[in-house]
């Protein structure tokens, strides 16, 4: 973004952000930013800041990480639950600013939008808190502890006048498009625009530039700046003859005349439609990159068990010829062996009983002539028998020699399983992973919007497979919210028989729940209880109606955050088993994440997993599960179900450890 786009989408940022308090923040990757924000009204927004490129409001969805990075992690620190007090433009550079009220003081987060780019977290003193990047340059530092310091400041169209360009005319050769883009750092699409109206021709040396050449470029300037920032602004997508997205302005360019363009309400909604397509189609790049590489390390490790698989074969061949051959000539072998152990054990050296044999089997004397060598560090022998040489251990008979052979062939056999699966389970990733990597960038879905979310959606929650919505606490500060506000005198209220469970509640709508409502609403309390960290297979679960549960506890006694007293006779559904199911249902012509009780989840959709308690962490299931989805959704779905934040998944996923049922 240029110091033009900045001074445009600042003012239209700070009319539907301020006074917008930050709720978290997540760091995308390396220089991104997103700043999840909320009204007074419970108005939800999400603001991306891309250190060296872009600042916009977003509608659209993004996968966060699972562990934020320091950086995130200090932020959140200061920031999360401030108030945006003011975003404002500094000077006519490219850097935007947010004041922000949090609860140790006031802060200000700069974002640098050119060069490399950089995020800065400043007190109210300008003393630099936090920075993505510390850096010591030319002009000033970004250090811990330092005060912050902006750059040396470029050409501000609101206070030039015509003499100073004169400056242009001491840059030489330089042609005059960089010479602008240097003096002003307006970059060099907006300097290109300005010669164009100016009519000289961009590649003219600055030495050639006569007063009229000064006078008109001053006059292109001031007559796009205004054009820009105090005319009526009409943001444009340009297009090629392709269908590709060239550029976003805030305003039809001349130098992008022969294009067709999309026109905005806002600035703002341009950035974030048009990086939406740019950003996804960077990242299949990247994937497709990532791809190639995977796909490179998977033949490597293909050839790695393909060289196994067959030293395994040729390891149980071998050791079952063994065998069979000590069983052929047991009698012989078991004989050599006594002869050996016995002379031993009568004092004889391994060096005289050696002799001793090696001379019978110069003479052919049976079991000599099988003999090769004495080991008597692994009191062993080595045989020859019909052509294949193998060992004996000493201290057991033949026939166990020949039984441990067999079961070394096999455990090689079992090997060999176990490998020629893994060989189809990599020959199949590699099929995966080169489709991936011959897949067209341009190709690359644009990311889902984000939809608004319901009241319920802070909670726990499924509907019934007759159309009932149950609401289900997270914690103990939504158990109190869900039973204080959004429990009515005619709903159902459910929970587990054990300690550290949530409550749900069943919105009857003053109708009677069928019984498989209720059966749902029990499963779902069970699911969502201790009993699933603990494993449990099934577990006991009650329900009553609001006027048993009561926030005043027996004298003498004290109810924590969350926790009621239940009183009267409780109706149970006993030996309720725990197993969620999570799906996507299509709205549109996007998908939409689901999840509850396997009966429910299976009326609203055939595309779902079942999950029970198990060994995975819910983030690694997370991933198996949105996979399992888009392998059984249609070819036309898959990236779209692929690209579903892993977030999105994981809040359907009891809290713990699960595995998907087969």
């Amino acid at each position: 973004m240029s110091s033009f786009d900045i001074s445009v989408v600042t003012p239209e940022l700070a009319r539907i952000l301020e006074d917008f308090r930050i709720s978290n923040i997540y760091q995308l990757n390396p220089k991104t930013l997103l700043l999840k924000l909320r009204g007074q009204e419970g108005t939800q927004r999400n603001l991306v800041l891309e250190a060296g490129r872009r600042v916009h409001a977003t509608s659209y969805l993004f996968e966060k990480p699972v562990k934020p990075p320091a950086f995130c992690m200090a932020l959140r620190k200061y920031l999360r639950d401030g108030r945006i007090e003011v975003i404002r433009q500094h000077g006519f550079e490219r850097i935007i600013e947010m004041d922000v009220a949090g609860r140790g003081g006031k802060y200000r987060l700069v974002a640098e939008l050119f060069s490399g780019g950089n995020i800065v977290l400043l007190d109210d003193r300008n003393i630099i808190l936090q920075a993505l990047t510390y850096q010591r340059m030319r002009d000033r530092n970004i250090l811990r502890g330092e005060v912050y310091a902006y750059p040396p400041s470029k050409g501000d169209p609101r206070t030039l006048k015509p003499e100073d360009f004169d400056e242009l005319r001491s840059m030489g050769r330089l042609e005059v498009v960089r010479a602008i883009a240097r003096l002003l750092g307006i970059g060099g699409i907006y300097a290109e625009e300005v010669l164009l109206r100016a009519g000289i021709v961009k590649t003219t040396p600055c030495l050639s530039l006569t007063d009229d050449h000064l006078r008109a470029i001053f006059a292109a300037l001031q007559e796009l700046y205004w054009e820009v920032t105090v005319g009526n602004v009409k943001p444009c997508i340009f297009v090629d003859e392709g269908g590709d997205w060239v550029d976003v302005t805030p305003t039809p360019l001349k130098r992008y005349a022969p294009l067709e363009y999309v026109r905005f309400e806002s600035f703002n909604e341009a950035l974030d439609t048009y990086y939406a397509r740019v950003s996804g189609r960077e990242q299949a790049s990247e994937e497709q990159s990532l791809a190639k590489q995977e796909a490179e390390r998977l033949e490597r490790i293909l050839r790695d068990q393909e060289a196994t698989l067959i030293k395994s074969k040729r390891k149980a061949e071998e050791s079952k010829k063994i065998g069979d051959t000590i069983y052929l000539h047991l009698g012989e072998l078991q004989l050599l062996v006594n002869r050996i152990t016995q002379e031993k054990q009568s004092g004889r050296s391994w060096d005289q009983i050696a002799d001793t044999l090696r001379k019978e089997k110069s003479e052919s004397q049976i079991p000599a002539t099988y003999l090769e060598s004495l080991k008597a560090e692994s009191l062993s022998v080595q045989v020859a028998v019909e052509g294949v040489a193998f060992d004996l251990d000493l201290r057991l008979s033949a026939q166990k020699n020949a039984a441990r052979y067999f079961e070394s062939a096999k455990k090689a056999k079992r090997k060999m399983e176990g490998v020629a699966r893994a060989i189809k389970e990599t020959k199949e990733k590699i099929e995966e992973t080169k489709l991936k990597s011959i897949e067209k960038p341009e190709l690359a879905p644009i990311p889902l919007l984000e939809r608004r979310r319901e009241w319920y959606e802070k909670f726990h929650w499924f509907r019934s497979s007759d159309g009932f919505l149950a609401v289900g606490g997270r914690d103990a500060s939504t158990n109190e919210i869900l039973i204080k506000k959004h429990t009515e005198p005619h709903d159902l209220v459910f929970h587990a028989e054990i300690q550290g469970a949530p409550f749900v509640v069943v919105k009857t709508e003053k109708k009677k729940p069928s019984e498989q409502a209720i059966k749902e609403a029990a499963q779902f309390a069970a699911s969502h209880s201790r009993a699933w960290k603990e494993s449990l297979g099934t577990i006991n679960v009650y329900w009553v109606s609001p006027q048993q549960v009561s926030k005043t506890p027996p004298s003498g006694e004290y109810l924590t955050r969350g926790a009621f007293m239940i009183s009267g006779s409780k109706n149970y559904i006993r030996g309720t088993p725990l197993e969620v199911a999570v799906g996507l249902e299509k709205e549109g012509g996007t998908f939409r994440v689901i999840g509850g009780p396997p009966d429910a989840i299976a009326r609203q959709t055939s595309l779902y997993v079942r999950l029970v308690p198990g060994r995975e962490s819910s983030g690694r299931l997370a991933k198996q599960v949105r996979a399992r989805l888009a392998q059984a959704a249609p070819e036309e779905d898959r990236k779209s179900i692929a690209r579903t934040p892993l977030e999105e998944v994981q809040r359907f996923i009891p809290s713990g450890r699960g595995d998907m049922r087969q």
